[in-house]
């Protein structure tokens, strides 16, 4: 099954990484939930997409350099619509928590955003919350990191971990060569440029972000693992045409 994954949530029409994007996520059906995670200078792993908050609050400033309450302080949800002032930056836990409350049983693909900043431990912190509990639903760890992987590989063995990269030749080989790492998630460029070779490629492939309906069709029929994407609706309702066609076509010859 080619599983949908919300990017940063239902991010099309909520703000991104808000409780209200995960929540529009699960209502229209996405078999998966993708969200990126920082630590703020007082150790809370808090989930938001930038290194700052300066584009997606109404604050200014590194994640690094908040702590949690200075964070909490801020409108997450404003910059995209006046509807939205009261969501929050969430935690990690909180969403989790979410989840559970939610009945959320797809997918969370959890992004370890340290590609720009690698925060000391970060992996570490974010396998031990994991791992505080059994949750409902599955999970896995994706970075751009090539570093992260490795030590999430000892942190939290057992857990499917996928290498985020954009078309370099010399990170397609490292992906591919890598034995610990799971999966890839490619650039839609580069998968479908490839799309010939993903079937040999020995290893899940999830591109991103596939956001129109020619792209999210080329990763159904070519039956890829999965594809993060703004527009979850919209690829719910690729995923049902192609069903029914398909069912119409099984009607027919027989």
């Amino acid at each position: 099954m080619t599983t949908i994954f919300a990017h940063r949530g239902s991010k099309c029409n909520r703000p991104e990484n808000t409780l209200a994007a995960f929540k529009e996520a699960i209502r229209v059906g996405a078999d998966g939930i993708e969200l990126d995670v920082h630590r703020t200078k007082d150790h809370h792993l808090v989930v938001i997409h930038d290194e700052t908050v300066d584009r997606t609050t109404n604050g200014i400033g590194y994640v690094r350099d908040l702590t949690l309450d200075e964070i909490k302080e801020l409108d997450a949800g404003s910059w995209f619509a006046p509807f939205y002032f009261r969501e929050k930056v969430p935690t990690l836990e909180e969403v989790l928590h979410f989840l559970v409350t939610e009945n959320f049983q797809g997918t969370l693909n959890i992004e370890i955003k340290t590609d720009k900043y690698h925060y000391p431990r970060i992996e570490r912190d974010i396998a031990k919350l994991m791992q505080s509990q059994k949750w409902p639903f599955d999970y896995l760890y994706c970075s751009f990191n090539f570093r992260s992987l490795k030590i999430m590989e000892k942190a939290d063995p057992n857990i499917e971990l996928a290498y985020l990269m954009k078309t370099g030749t010399f990170h397609i080989w490292l992906g591919q060569k890598a034995t610990f790492v799971g999966a890839i998630h490619p650039n839609k460029l580069w998968a479908m440029n490839n799309k010939n070779k993903i079937s040999l490629f020995g290893k899940s492939v999830r591109p991103w972000t596939l956001n129109k309906e020619k792209q999210m069709e080329f990763a159904f029929r070519f039956k890829l693992a999965g594809f993060m994407t703004d527009k979850p609706e919209l690829a719910v309702q690729v995923h049902d045409r192609l069903a029914q066609e398909k069912n119409q076509d099984l009607i027919a010859l027989g």
